[in-house]
């Protein structure tokens, strides 16, 4: 009696309930929305887009792959009042991003897309002062970018790899953070805002042919905790996202372009998606003030560690 009476006030009849779906999902599939009452629903949603409406969030390595799901993520979680500073090398491909997100989502966001490379510390010196005035109240800074590449063993790692990795995924970082954190520290009770560092599992499981890679995980391991102990008397919350196998462009850029020993990574597997890692980005942003998730990992379903991955057979 209840799903019936469910079933009207949302539809007139079952019948038009299956009219009104595209596809041939069973029916458990079209009766869900009837089976999750719909006030639970709505209030879960609403109360994460309040608490992130006004803010300004800015994420780093936008242009693809984790970057670019949780600018969408944002935008379709809160849409009504909200400004994104998505930044990257290819200022091209986050004017294609921007124009995509408005045309989803509509004008209630705004969206700012800002060359940037973290790798460069004076880009990053210079970033908060060139931003409009009205991009420049931060609230909310995802560092995401980050790259690996290759899988050459001491002693044959090239210096050109080294550096790279440590000054994008660590010096950058923390440059990045450093850029932001006096906007936060201007706030009462001696600070508000929110650092969500992406991290990964080779910073908590080294694996042979990632050392450098590893080290520069680790090193943003370390860093955010001891980050968080520094800010133990503000309201800065400061959280870690460190994901399992995804995939991105991460591969082909391990692999210096060749797309097809990137595949090879994920044949026999479901790896995770960027759109997966973004969904939690946007939930640990959109937990009440008080509530800090410091520390998560996410694994698919066949992998249980850095190493320990399960391929069916092809």
């Amino acid at each position: 009696m209840l799903l019936l009476a469910t079933a009207r006030l949302r539809y007139k009849s079952f019948s038009q309930l299956l009219k009104t779906s595209t596809s041939n999902a069973p029916p458990t599939r079209l009766l869900a929305p009837l089976l999750t009452p719909p006030s639970i629903t709505r209030t879960m949603s609403s109360a994460v887009a309040k608490r992130l409406e006004g803010k300004t969030i800015v994420i780093t390595g936008a242009s693809s792959g984790i970057g670019k799901s949780t600018a969408f993520e944002f935008a379709r979680t809160a849409p009504k009042n909200l400004k994104l500073v998505l930044t990257a090398r290819r200022i091209d491909t986050l004017k294609q991003i921007t124009a995509d997100i408005v045309a989803e989502v509509g004008e209630g966001v705004k969206v700012l897309p800002v060359q940037l490379d973290v790798s460069k510390p004076e880009e990053v010196k210079a970033f908060v002062g060139n931003l409009p005035e009205e991009y420049r109240d931060i609230d909310v800074l995802v560092n995401n970018a980050g790259l690996v590449k290759g899988l050459a063993r001491a002693p044959e790692i090239a210096e050109e790899d080294i550096n790279i990795m440590f000054n994008t995924n660590v010096t950058g970082l923390i440059n990045m953070t450093q850029a932001i954190l006096p906007i936060f520290k201007k706030r009462p009770e001696g600070g508000a805002g929110d650092i969500i560092n992406v991290g990964s599992i080779a910073g908590r499981e080294p694996y042979a042919g990632g050392s450098i890679y590893c080290a520069t995980k680790a090193a943003v391991r370390s860093f955010t905790d001891a980050l968080r102990k520094e800010l133990i008397a503000t309201r800065i919350r400061v959280m870690e996202i460190d994901p399992g196998q995804v995939e991105t462009e991460f591969s082909v850029v391990r692999f210096y372009g060749d797309k097809a020993k990137a595949d090879a990574v994920y044949e026999g597997c479901e790896p995770l998606t960027p759109d997966d890692i973004a969904e939690v980005v946007v939930f640990v942003a959109g937990r009440r003030e008080n509530v800090v998730i410091a520390d998560t990992l996410i694994y698919p379903s066949h992998q249980a560690g850095a190493g320990s991955l399960h391929k069916k057979s092809t």
